[in-house]
């Protein structure tokens, strides 16, 4: 079992010595959608063997309007941080999950088309979708559940390990309470 660190707020040294530390994806939308911020990071892991699960929130404006949320998370399986966000039970999507049926959505992490599925047992008040990025779950949560049209649009995931000198240039906003919760 990996423990859970203390959620960081957002700020670009807190996410820049997290993705140091990380040993999964750091996974955001980049470029991030217009009026969208980074909101904050949580992990699980020890000081030793570096982040085993990564959680990332974004907000900003909804497709249909109001105000939207998302939590990107990577983990290795079996950590069970996407379905703590998701609000489900265990440590991964379940059964309800059929990986052999066309993808709900698809999204490009890291370059890749990624198939995402929509997992239908999380409470009414999100959508979750989940889906295999770089050999671990990835999980896309959206609040409210019509925020989840960003879905369907072409959502391009940066690994931010992955990123140099832009990773300056986040814009950030107030502390996520999702990831609080």
């Amino acid at each position: 079992m990996h423990p859970m660190q203390p959620v960081l707020p957002p700020s670009v040294e807190a996410l820049s010595v997290a993705v140091a530390r990380s040993q999964v994806p750091v996974w955001l939308p980049w470029p991030l959608p217009v009026g969208w911020l980074f909101t904050g990071i949580a992990h699980a892991g020890d000081d030793v063997s570096g982040a085993r699960a990564t959680a990332v929130a974004c907000s900003g404006p909804a497709p249909l309007g109001g105000f939207g949320e998302l939590v990107l998370i990577a983990e290795e399986l079996g950590v069970g941080l996407g379905a703590r966000y998701a609000g489900l039970p265990g440590p991964d999507p379940g059964d309800t999950v059929s990986l052999y049926k066309p993808a709900d959505a698809k999204l490009l992490a890291a370059g890749r088309p990624t198939p995402m599925f929509h997992v239908p047992d999380a409470p009414a008040d999100r959508a979750v979708f989940v889906g295999e990025a770089r050999g671990l779950w990835l999980w896309a949560i959206a609040w409210p559940e019509q925020s989840a049209l960003m879905m369907y649009d072409e959502l391009v995931l940066t690994d931010l390990r992955d990123a140099g000198a832009e990773l300056e240039l986040l814009p950030c906003g107030a502390l996520s309470p999702r990831l609080l919760g």
